[in-house]
């Protein structure tokens, strides 16, 4: 873990690249996009596959989110010629270089799930 010259050092530099940091994490911290790529990660998935994965994901939603991530790079899209036309997702080398950082935000997530939730309950009790 860095220490906290380190951290200062980044944050310092992350808000002199603010212009170039937020729009790329605007395109991979968005509602769907952690959840799609983890799902694509281990192998490719149909359109219905992911669909069913991730419940609770609308059909505009998730063609959306598909559309985008190919459009940067993070994922393919392959055409079968079956009756009916398949389509397969893919995630790419750079979308798979998101792997690492996502599978930690995930951890954390778990991990940490029940105390944010406690930490709502005592804020809002807080306040009532």
């Amino acid at each position: 873990m860095p220490d906290e010259t380190d951290l200062r050092a980044l944050s310092d530099q992350a808000l002199l690249d603010v212009p170039r940091i937020r729009p790329v994490l605007d395109k991979i911290a968005d509602k769907w996009t952690i959840m799609i790529l983890t799902v694509l990660c281990p192998q490719p998935a149909r359109f219905n596959a992911i669909k069913r994965r991730l419940g609770g994901i609308t059909h505009k939603s998730l063609a959306d989110a598909l559309k985008r991530l190919e459009r940067h790079g993070l994922v393919t899209r392959t055409v079968i010629p079956t009756t009916p036309i398949g389509v397969v997702y893919a995630i790419t080398p750079l979308g798979r270089s998101l792997r690492e950082p996502f599978e930690t935000l995930c951890a954390w997530a778990l991990a940490n799930e029940q105390a944010m939730t406690q930490a709502v309950i005592a804020h809002d009790t807080a306040r009532a």
